[in-house]
């Protein structure tokens, strides 16, 4: 257990932090799975908002460090992977 002021007010802290961290990467990957629907339906204007949205989701965690920024530009890339040869059969 935590004896110093400071240490107390860090446990505070990192159970705030805690529950922001895991709401971001909640809705990261609740918006991934809606882009995953849309890409698999086919519908590839559906899947670009999808993946717009994915991305802004994706670039705020970077941002405030819930996820490395170089996960977050990886599951980027993989996403825009799965767009783009949607795109290609479509076109």
């Amino acid at each position: 257990m935590a004896q110093s002021l400071s240490a107390k007010k860090r446990v505070k802290q990192n159970a705030k932090r805690k529950v922001i961290n895991r709401a971001r990467k909640s809705q990261v990957k609740t918006q991934i799975k809606h882009f995953e629907a849309a890409s698999s339906s086919g519908d590839i204007e559906a899947a670009s908002e999808q993946y717009r949205l994915v991305v802004k989701k994706l670039d705020k965690s970077a941002a405030t460090s819930t996820m490395h920024k170089r996960t977050a530009a990886r599951k980027k890339s993989r996403l825009a992977k799965q767009l783009n040869s949607l795109t290609a059969k479509k076109g």
